[in-house]
């Protein structure tokens, strides 16, 4: 048998297994795995995102989930993109069919992030019913063209894949009730409604940490290299003392330089000044070799400055604050690059990211309760003093609003650099507000109401 003849029935028998196994899902979640990461077997790609059709037309799509990916975070900065991108292409182009994408085919305002958010050939596989009705779909990317046997099998497989989705998605169990069971039931549901209504206060948790409140900024004086930090993190320093020295080679080399030139350049202004009494002419090079006597003395007060700066003290006592000490040797700075910090051990203050999708409407002094990750038994109070009025991404790629906050009561045992969580309260709403709001916020989105 010829390798392609081989090729061929290993493609077959691949289809074969993926539909069946895609007819013994038991759930959509398990169907949905086996679409994004099985479908390996039969194509390469090295990330497959399925798609999820919704709204009212059944043709606004969402990410649903994704190869290699355990939770999909819709506010990650790739995911929008992806959202943006499919919108993009729902209006110019035809969705339901099979669709070949790379960097020059991509709408103009997304081709910016395609290197970034994208490998360089992309394939779009709906997933829709005989009837046209529209399910989703898979965004499948990889470094190499996709051909036309790919897209053959592709086609052939989410046909398998719509019919296995629409016949889990449409499984419905009919419960035949009793009178005292139906009885029972209204007057759960009415009491639940009726217990809507009960005002309780909002809140959000949100990562927190313990920093210095207005710690004093220990930045570079020079553009240099630092040569090693005198005092270890977290260790207590004097006014006065030494933190870190710079590399300072150059800069003796330019006071010796300079020290020489400027004995030059007096020489010769002596020596115009003694040949002036019997040479008219040399009256004239006394002005010029003054400015540059002047102009060489400008030079070393600079050199000597910029020597006089290698050594940097404290201008304050307190706690020195850095990373490590071999992430700054030999390290080049410029002037005003922050290097190191020293604060106040007992002045802090809390640190607080609320995420966007958490975010509520905080009150003036709003309340807050800190478990720290040292105690998450014991909780502390504070209150909310400043909250950040734009977004900003934190290191962990989440988009969040930046909050400071401080304690009611001073903690002397409570040291810079602690984490815990921060329970965030706000005002005072329904019940049914509280536990739907993030649906209703799913929904607001969803349907633009």
């Amino acid at each position: 048998m010829s390798a392609n003849a081989q090729e061929e029935k290993d493609k077959l028998y691949a289809l074969l297994q993926l539909e069946e196994l895609a007819r013994h899902a038991e759930t959509l979640k398990e169907l949905y795995f086996l679409i994004v990461n099985e479908t390996r077997q039969l194509v390469n790609y090295r990330q497959a995102f399925l798609f999820t059709a919704s709204g009212l037309s059944g043709k606004t799509y969402k990410v649903e989930t994704a190869s290699s990916i355990a939770v999909i975070d819709s506010n990650e900065p790739y995911i929008v993109w992806l959202n943006g991108i499919l919108e993009n292409l729902q209006q110019t182009k035809n969705l339901a069919n099979i669709l070949k994408l790379d960097a020059v085919s991509c709408p103009d305002q997304y081709k910016q992030d395609w290197k970034e958010y994208s490998l360089p050939f992309v394939i779009w596989v709906p997933l829709q019913l005989h009837d046209g009705t529209s399910l989703g779909g898979l965004w499948m990317t990889k470094e190499s063209p996709w051909n036309d046997n790919e897209v053959i099998l592709l086609k052939r497989l989410s046909d398998s894949y719509a019919h296995s989705i629409s016949a889990l998605a449409g499984k419905k169990k009919v419960l035949r009730k009793p009178d005292r069971i139906r009885y029972i039931t209204w007057v759960l549901v009415l009491s639940v409604f009726l217990a809507s209504f009960i005002p309780v206060r909002i809140s959000a948790l949100a990562p927190v940490e313990i920093v210095a409140k207005n710690p004093i900024i220990v930045s570079a004086p020079i553009d240099g290299v630092v040569r090693e930090l005198a005092k270890d993190p977290n260790t207590l320093v004097t006014k006065g003392e030494t933190l870190l020295y710079f590399e300072d080679t150059d800069l003796r080399n330019e006071v010796a330089i300079a020290k020489k030139t400027l004995s030059v350049t007096q020489a010769e202004l002596r020596k115009a000044s003694q040949a002036a009494f019997g040479d008219k002419a040399s009256k004239s090079d006394i002005a010029i070799l003054k400015s540059q006597v002047e102009l060489r003395q400008s030079e070393l007060d600079y050199a000597n400055d910029l020597l006089s700066r290698v050594v940097v003290k404290a201008e304050d006592q307190g706690l020195l604050i850095y990373s490590d000490k071999d992430d700054w040797k030999g390290r080049p700075v410029k002037v005003g690059e922050r290097i190191v910090e020293i604060a106040d051990p007992n002045k802090v203050k809390l640190k607080i990211e609320l995420a966007v999708a958490d975010a509520i409407l905080l009150v003036e002094n709003a309340e807050v309760e800190i478990f720290l990750d040292i105690a998450p038994l014991d909780s502390l109070s504070a209150i909310i003093t400043h909250a950040s009025y734009r977004a900003h991404v934190t290191s962990n790629d989440v988009l969040a609003y930046k909050l400071d906050a401080e304690f009611i009561e001073q903690n002397p045992g409570l040291r810079i650099g602690l984490q815990g969580t921060a329970k965030i309260y706000g005002e005072k709403v329904s019940l049914f507000f509280y536990l739907f709001r993030r649906p209703i916020s799913a929904l607001r989105q969803l349907f633009g109401l």
